[in-house]
């Protein structure tokens, strides 16, 4: 882990489905959290057809830091990534991937490097086309249909919309994790680790 300690964030890519009906879904949180980035920096996503996705450029903290919001199917995400990894010539251990996470309760946030997909299409695709999955991931917790008495399946559940209680505490986990950007892009991963995990303030 101390190698990428060095590198720092210089891709962040929020996964979600493109189109208003999916827009509130628990499945587009990665989108939520670049858009936060994006406004919170004044900075606007232009649609790039070489890229498979919406693109936005700014500087953060004395760096150049890149978003992208992929435009494909969630499964087929990777295709986003690895272009647009390729072109500029970024390595896994400097990308980030934002994703809705239902193994984490609404308003919970982990972050870490590698290991596996559990089931996500995005993440799945992602470490196909990048040959790797030592790649961050910032994990936004959405709820599980089982442990909110839910009779869905996870499939469907994540294309629905959280309740405004839930909604309002994965908000409260973006703006917690916008306050460990400074530490990502600086490779401080430990650091960021400490403070993210940290139990939210009553």
């Amino acid at each position: 882990m101390q190698d990428a300690a060095a590198i720092g964030i210089r891709l962040i890519v929020g996964l979600g489905n493109v189109g208003p009906e999916y827009e509130r879904t628990r499945h587009n949180a990665g989108f939520w959290f670049v858009d936060a980035v994006a406004r919170a920096a004044a900075a606007d996503f232009a649609h790039e057809r070489k890229f498979h996705g919406d693109v936005a450029r700014l500087r953060e903290h004395m760096h150049e830091l890149w978003l992208l919001k992929p435009a494909t199917y969630m499964n087929r995400s990777g295709l986003a990534v690895a272009a647009f990894a390729a072109y500029y010539r970024i390595a896994a251990p400097e990308i980030l991937i934002v994703h809705d996470e239902v193994d984490l309760p609404p308003g919970a946030v982990r972050l870490k490097r590698g290991g596996g997909n559990a089931g996500h299409n995005g993440l799945k695709d992602i470490q196909a086309r990048l040959g790797t999955p030592d790649f961050w991931r910032l994990r936004l917790g959405v709820g599980h249909p089982r442990t909110l008495q839910l009779q869905q399946e996870v499939a469907d559940f994540v294309l629905h919309p959280p309740s405004a209680e839930h909604a309002q505490a994965i908000e409260g986990a973006i703006e917690r994790a916008l306050e460990v950007l400074p530490q990502l892009i600086g490779g401080q991963f430990e650091r960021a680790m400490m403070k993210l995990h940290r139990p939210p303030a009553a």
